[in-house]
Protein backbone atom coordinates (compact mmCIF):
# COMPACT_ATOMS: atom_id res chain seq x y z
CA UNK A 1 0.00 0.00 0.00
CA UNK A 2 2.97 2.24 0.55
CA UNK A 3 4.05 1.77 -2.27
CA UNK A 4 1.33 2.70 -4.16
CA UNK A 5 0.67 5.99 -2.22
CA UNK A 6 4.34 6.56 -3.31
CA UNK A 7 4.30 6.23 -6.78
CA UNK A 8 0.97 8.24 -6.88
CA UNK A 9 2.23 10.73 -5.29
CA UNK A 10 5.74 10.86 -7.53
CA UNK A 11 3.40 10.48 -10.70
CA UNK A 12 1.30 13.87 -9.52
CA UNK A 13 4.45 15.57 -8.41
CA UNK A 14 5.86 14.77 -12.41
CA UNK A 15 2.89 16.02 -13.67
CA UNK A 16 2.33 19.16 -11.57
CA UNK A 17 6.19 19.81 -12.73
CA UNK A 18 5.34 18.93 -16.05
CA UNK A 19 1.94 21.50 -16.49
CA UNK A 20 3.41 24.49 -14.37
CA UNK A 21 5.51 25.73 -16.70
CA UNK A 22 2.86 26.45 -19.03
CA UNK A 23 0.73 28.28 -16.55
CA UNK A 24 4.18 30.22 -15.53
CA UNK A 25 3.52 34.15 -17.02
CA UNK A 26 6.80 35.26 -18.75
CA UNK A 27 7.57 38.46 -20.31
CA UNK A 28 7.06 38.37 -24.06
CA UNK A 29 9.59 40.31 -26.21
CA UNK A 30 7.82 43.46 -28.08
CA UNK A 31 10.44 43.13 -30.87
CA UNK A 32 13.22 40.82 -32.17
CA UNK A 33 15.97 41.50 -34.74
CA UNK A 34 16.61 38.87 -36.86
CA UNK A 35 19.39 39.01 -39.64
CA UNK A 36 19.31 40.65 -42.95
CA UNK A 37 17.20 38.83 -45.27
CA UNK A 38 18.82 37.49 -48.03
CA UNK A 39 17.20 38.65 -51.63
CA UNK A 40 15.87 35.44 -52.97
CA UNK A 41 16.92 36.75 -56.35
CA UNK A 42 20.46 38.27 -54.95
CA UNK A 43 20.78 42.33 -54.47
CA UNK A 44 18.32 45.10 -54.36
CA UNK A 45 17.19 46.44 -57.09
CA UNK A 46 15.40 49.55 -58.13
CA UNK A 47 12.48 49.58 -60.98
CA UNK A 48 10.76 52.21 -62.49
CA UNK A 49 6.98 51.77 -63.56
CA UNK A 50 5.23 53.77 -66.10
CA UNK A 51 1.28 53.97 -66.22
CA UNK A 52 -1.99 56.21 -66.77
CA UNK A 53 -4.55 55.97 -63.59
CA UNK A 54 -8.29 56.57 -64.62
CA UNK A 55 -10.75 58.03 -62.21
CA UNK A 56 -14.00 58.36 -63.80
CA UNK A 57 -16.23 59.66 -61.24
CA UNK A 58 -19.40 60.39 -63.50
CA UNK A 59 -21.11 57.98 -66.11
CA UNK A 60 -23.14 54.65 -65.51
CA UNK A 61 -20.25 52.81 -64.62
CA UNK A 62 -18.29 55.32 -62.24
CA UNK A 63 -14.74 53.50 -60.91
CA UNK A 64 -14.62 56.62 -58.23
CA UNK A 65 -17.65 56.89 -55.94
CA UNK A 66 -17.81 59.46 -52.72
CA UNK A 67 -18.72 57.44 -49.89
CA UNK A 68 -18.20 60.33 -46.66
CA UNK A 69 -18.85 64.31 -46.76
CA UNK A 70 -19.53 66.32 -49.87
CA UNK A 71 -17.86 66.27 -53.08
CA UNK A 72 -15.70 68.58 -53.71
CA UNK A 73 -15.47 69.76 -49.83
CA UNK A 74 -13.08 69.13 -46.80
CA UNK A 75 -13.61 65.63 -45.64
CA UNK A 76 -15.36 64.54 -48.73
CA UNK A 77 -13.51 60.48 -49.26
CA UNK A 78 -13.98 58.48 -52.42
CA UNK A 79 -13.25 54.92 -52.56
CA UNK A 80 -11.92 54.05 -55.86
CA UNK A 81 -10.93 50.76 -58.01
CA UNK A 82 -9.20 52.91 -60.97
CA UNK A 83 -8.04 51.07 -63.93
CA UNK A 84 -4.12 51.98 -64.78
CA UNK A 85 -3.26 51.47 -68.75
CA UNK A 86 -0.39 51.39 -70.64
CA UNK A 87 -1.71 54.52 -72.55
CA UNK A 88 -3.06 57.87 -72.30
CA UNK A 89 -6.47 57.16 -74.13
CA UNK A 90 -9.16 55.46 -71.68
CA UNK A 91 -9.17 52.18 -74.24
CA UNK A 92 -5.47 51.41 -73.71
CA UNK A 93 -3.87 47.94 -72.48
CA UNK A 94 -5.11 47.85 -68.68
CA UNK A 95 -1.99 46.89 -67.01
CA UNK A 96 -3.44 46.64 -63.09
CA UNK A 97 -5.84 48.93 -61.01
CA UNK A 98 -5.71 51.63 -58.70
CA UNK A 99 -7.69 50.26 -55.27
CA UNK A 100 -7.96 52.33 -51.83
CA UNK A 101 -9.53 55.63 -51.49
CA UNK A 102 -9.01 59.16 -51.32
CA UNK A 103 -10.09 62.57 -49.48
CA UNK A 104 -10.04 66.01 -49.17
CA UNK A 105 -7.97 66.49 -46.41
CA UNK A 106 -7.07 70.65 -46.65
CA UNK A 107 -9.46 72.84 -45.66
CA UNK A 108 -8.26 75.07 -48.85
CA UNK A 109 -9.87 72.00 -50.68
CA UNK A 110 -6.67 71.53 -52.52
CA UNK A 111 -4.87 68.31 -51.42
CA UNK A 112 -6.04 64.85 -51.19
CA UNK A 113 -5.43 62.10 -48.91
CA UNK A 114 -4.13 59.22 -51.22
CA UNK A 115 -4.27 55.60 -49.21
CA UNK A 116 -4.54 53.15 -52.35
CA UNK A 117 -2.53 49.92 -53.45
CA UNK A 118 -1.42 49.62 -57.11
CA UNK A 119 -2.34 46.00 -58.09
CA UNK A 120 -0.56 44.48 -61.31
CA UNK A 121 -2.43 42.54 -63.58
CA UNK A 122 0.18 42.10 -66.57
CA UNK A 123 3.58 41.29 -67.25
CA UNK A 124 6.06 39.97 -64.53
CA UNK A 125 4.13 41.83 -61.85
CA UNK A 126 1.54 40.23 -62.58
CA UNK A 127 0.30 39.36 -59.18
CA UNK A 128 1.87 41.89 -57.17
CA UNK A 129 1.01 45.31 -55.82
CA UNK A 130 2.82 48.69 -54.34
CA UNK A 131 1.13 50.56 -51.83
CA UNK A 132 1.27 54.47 -51.67
CA UNK A 133 0.34 56.86 -48.47
CA UNK A 134 0.09 60.26 -48.88
CA UNK A 135 -0.37 63.77 -49.45
CA UNK A 136 -1.60 64.83 -52.90
CA UNK A 137 -1.38 68.81 -53.66
CA UNK A 138 -3.49 67.91 -56.79
CA UNK A 139 -3.25 71.84 -58.22
CA UNK A 140 0.48 71.20 -58.14
CA UNK A 141 1.82 70.01 -61.52
CA UNK A 142 4.14 67.50 -60.33
CA UNK A 143 3.05 65.67 -56.77
CA UNK A 144 5.45 63.00 -55.39
CA UNK A 145 3.69 60.36 -52.56
CA UNK A 146 5.87 58.00 -50.59
CA UNK A 147 5.52 54.32 -51.86
CA UNK A 148 5.39 52.48 -48.08
CA UNK A 149 5.29 48.63 -49.18
CA UNK A 150 4.08 46.34 -51.57
CA UNK A 151 3.67 42.39 -52.07
CA UNK A 152 4.34 39.92 -54.60
CA UNK A 153 7.78 40.72 -56.30
CA UNK A 154 7.12 44.15 -54.26
CA UNK A 155 7.93 42.77 -51.11
CA UNK A 156 9.98 44.78 -48.98
CA UNK A 157 9.52 47.83 -51.22
CA UNK A 158 10.24 51.20 -50.89
CA UNK A 159 10.35 54.28 -52.95
CA UNK A 160 8.28 57.02 -54.32
CA UNK A 161 5.29 57.99 -57.61
CA UNK A 162 5.72 61.27 -59.19
CA UNK A 163 1.88 62.09 -60.52
CA UNK A 164 1.16 64.91 -63.20
CA UNK A 165 -2.45 65.05 -64.11
CA UNK A 166 -2.41 64.85 -68.16
CA UNK A 167 -6.52 65.35 -68.45
CA UNK A 168 -9.12 67.03 -66.30
CA UNK A 169 -12.87 67.26 -67.21
CA UNK A 170 -14.02 70.20 -65.03
CA UNK A 171 -17.54 69.09 -66.20
CA UNK A 172 -17.87 65.53 -65.03
CA UNK A 173 -14.40 65.56 -62.29
CA UNK A 174 -13.22 62.59 -64.52
CA UNK A 175 -9.13 62.69 -64.24
CA UNK A 176 -6.38 61.24 -66.55
CA UNK A 177 -2.86 61.26 -64.23
CA UNK A 178 0.38 60.19 -65.09
CA UNK A 179 1.87 58.49 -63.13
CA UNK A 180 5.90 57.62 -62.52
CA UNK A 181 6.79 55.01 -60.05
CA UNK A 182 10.13 54.52 -59.13
CA UNK A 183 10.60 51.42 -56.61
CA UNK A 184 13.50 49.32 -54.66
CA UNK A 185 12.83 46.05 -53.88
CA UNK A 186 14.24 42.28 -53.95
Amino acid sequence: MASFTTCSTLFTLIFILLITPSFIVTDAKFSEQFPEPKASHGVEKMSRLHFYFHDIVSGKHPTAIFVAGKKNKFGGTAMIDDPLTEGVKHGSKVVGRAQGMYALSSLDSSSLLMVMNFEFTEGKYNGSSLSVLGRNPFLQTVREMPVVGGSGLFRFARGYALAKTVHFNLGTGDAVVEYNVFVMHH
